[in-house]
Parts: C-alpha cells; structure tokens; sequence
C-alpha cells in the first residue's frame, strides 16, 4: 500500500517556516492561500530553497501580495532569469480575501508569513494575522513557557507508575 492515501488525508511537505514570527507577534489568526509562481520557483521550492522570515503581505488594490520572500533560483534553469524576492500574488477566495482586509485595517496589524509548504503538490502559504509584541511582552511569554515546562515535568515525576 505504499504510495496510496487516504481518503481526505493531506499530504504536507514543508518547505520553510518563520519561528522567529511568532516571538515576534501575536498570532490572531491563519489563514491559507496559494502561491502565483513560475516552473524554476517551483523546482527551488522543492529542493527548500526559500527563506519567508522577511517577508510580509499586503493589499495592492484588490489583490494580495507577497513581498520579501526570498525563492533561492534554481540551478539547472535554462529560462529566462528570475527575480529571487520579486513580490508575488496570493490566490485566495475572495469572500476570505474581504475577511482578512477588514481585519489588517485595524492600526497595528499585520499580514506576516509563517509557513511554506506543499499540500497535495500545490505550493501553498500559511499567513498570519499578527500584531507587534513589545520587549515585556516576548519576556512574559518566555516565562509562562517556562512554568509551563515545568508544571509538565513536575506533574510527569509525580505520575510516573
């Protein structure tokens, strides 16, 4: 049975994460959207090539675009040249698309990349809604991680059969 699926299971493949957004903001929400991109990106993306931690995306008209995200070019590319961080565009509904700009018009919001991935062989983005986090904020959330931890460990000791 190797190779087959499930039925309504996804298959993921990451290409890039942005840990450093989410120390950085606060994650209000995610949503999902679809990457407009040319045949040598998509061979980069493959090989992982992409680095998402300066990217941000923004309204430009109706559309929604991606500026910052840098797609390494593909080594074996006999085309034409392709700009590493060009902007691209984000294909989303657009009843999901009205959502989200409803939501970044409130000072302070952001639209930030969070994930890269695969999802069925169709390159996809993970994009949060996010607002800044101040010094005291990011301290704060470290040490409620931190008690966190060691709550578990502590609960896991005293458990332990």
């Amino acid at each position: 049975m190797k190779g087959k699926k499930k039925e309504g299971e996804d298959r993921i493949e990451t290409v890039a994460t942005n840990r450093k957004a989410r120390h950085d903001y606060e994650i209000i929400s995610t949503h999902e959207a679809g990457l407009v991109l040319e045949g040598p990106e998509v061979k980069s993306l493959r090989q992982k090539q992409a680095v998402i931690n300066q990217g941000f995306a923004r309204f430009d008209g109706d559309a929604l675009w991606l500026y910052g995200v840098q797609i390494s070019p593909y080594a074996y590319n006999s085309l034409t040249e392709i700009d590493q961080t060009r902007t691209r565009k984000l294909l989303m509904k657009s009843a999901e698309l009205r959502k989200l700009r409803n939501s970044v018009q409130n000072k302070g919001f952001a639209l930030i990349p969070l994930e890269l991935y695969f999802k069925n062989g169709w390159a996809k983005l993970t994009i949060g809604v996010c607002r800044g986090r101040k010094a005291h904020d990011k301290h704060e959330q470290i040490k409620k991680r931190d008690i966190d931890r060691e709550i578990r460990r502590d609960f896991k000791e005293k458990f332990k059969g």
